[in-house]
């Protein structure tokens, strides 16, 4: 596995190299290689889960200073979940670097969803080593926070409610949504979503169903209100 190639697409450069080969490493890998010195990644998972979740906690915290705890705790949860794990694993292509025994190479292993969420959290740990937490937040600021930022985990939260409990402090306001527009064929179809208070604009938003739509308009619309 070219590991140099991996760290030059991250332009991130390990002083342990053996560090960042061991987070790739399926435990597979190393029942086949019993007589070299191989380390396979499950305690750099443990660690890696941690500090992950740290990262994330750390962020939210910093960036939805109205939102309650609850809210907070449901969000990090879907950032941190093995689908999402999965996403980040293969926007990276970390899958073409894992190190598998055979057997588990031929059972598709290297797509395997649980084993791309390990690994992805096995180099977080391995970066939180080697490198130090302040490069593990740079990283997150790279590939992940960004995904935050756009909605990618909107449909872990519920902007609309929040919209309505922020509108409602004045009881002569009142919200409403509407779809202005429906792009794209059936299969792929796009719907666009606009809220209003009180007749007025205050968010639009876009999404691939109109529940996704509003969300996203309602979390536009509760953005622009924190920045007033």
């Amino acid at each position: 596995m070219n590991f140099q190639l991996l760290q030059e697409k991250l332009n991130i450069h390990f002083n342990d190299q053996q560090l960042l080969m061991q987070a790739f490493t399926h435990s597979s890998y190393v029942n086949e290689h019993r007589k070299k010195e191989f380390e396979d990644n499950e305690r750099l998972e443990f660690l890696g889960d941690a500090v992950l979740e740290l990262g994330i906690s750390q962020y939210l915290y910093r960036e939805y200073p109205k939102m309650a705890e609850g809210e907070l705790t449901k969000l990090r949860a879907a950032i941190v979940c093995e689908p999402s794990l999965v996403n980040f694993a293969n926007d990276l292509k970390f899958s073409e670097y894992i190190l598998l025994g055979k057997g588990e190479e031929m059972t598709g292993g290297r797509n395997r969803p649980a084993l791309l969420a390990d690994v992805f959290e096995s180099f977080i740990g391995a970066l939180y080593l080697d490198r130090g937490y302040k490069e593990v937040i740079t990283f997150l600021e790279q590939h992940v926070y960004p995904k935050i930022n756009v909605g990618a985990f909107s449909h872990a939260m519920d902007y609309k409610s929040q919209l309505q409990e922020v509108v409602q402090r004045d009881k002569n306001n009142m919200v409403d949504y509407h779809i202005a527009e429906e792009k794209g064929p059936a299969h792929n179809r796009e719907f666009v979503a606009h809220v209003l208070i009180n007749g007025t604009i205050v968010g639009i938003g876009s999404g691939r169903t109109k529940k996704e739509a509003e969300q996203r308009a309602a979390k536009k619309a509760l953005d622009d209100i924190e920045k007033k």
